[in-house]
């Protein structure tokens, strides 16, 4: 049976974050605004799509990114409120296909897809520390 199996399409999560001058551009980049930045976005659309079907992976699995296709829509202040939602759309044999997207307290600040896999923690744990080994 495939790790997947029970994973339903419709699955969702959500999220409620504030804003903080860590997850901003002008964190990473001194002379960049002081908003919410793309990288910090995408990673919190990661973290919901992973939270949405955590509780149906077997034990031993995880779920990790492989693909994001998302667009950053509206800049977002620091102190501003963001939610975050992932819902699944698609589950293949090893792979999650999810929508995501984002609001702040004003407007759709983002959407896209999201893909993750389904992995054997002791099994990609093995292939990873192969590559660290000489």
């Amino acid at each position: 049976m495939s790790a997947t199996a029970n994973i339903p399409v419709g699955a969702t999560a959500s999220r409620e974050l504030i804003v903080e001058r860590e997850m901003t551009v002008a964190h990473f980049v001194e002379r960049m605004p002081e908003v919410y930045g793309t990288p910090i976005m995408i990673f919190h659309m990661e973290t919901t799509s992973g939270a949405a079907i955590e509780k149906y992976l077997p034990e031993g699995f995880v779920s990790v990114g492989t693909l994001v296709n998302v667009r950053h829509l509206a800049a977002t202040p620091v102190g501003a409120k963001v939610r975050l939602k992932a819902t699944v759309i698609e589950v293949g044999e090893h792979t999650i296909t999810f929508a995501v997207e984002a609001h702040d307290e004003k407007e759709k600040i983002g959407d896209g897809v999201h893909v993750r896999a389904v992995v054997e923690v002791r099994r990609f744990m093995k292939r990873v520390q192969a590559k660290v080994r000489p």
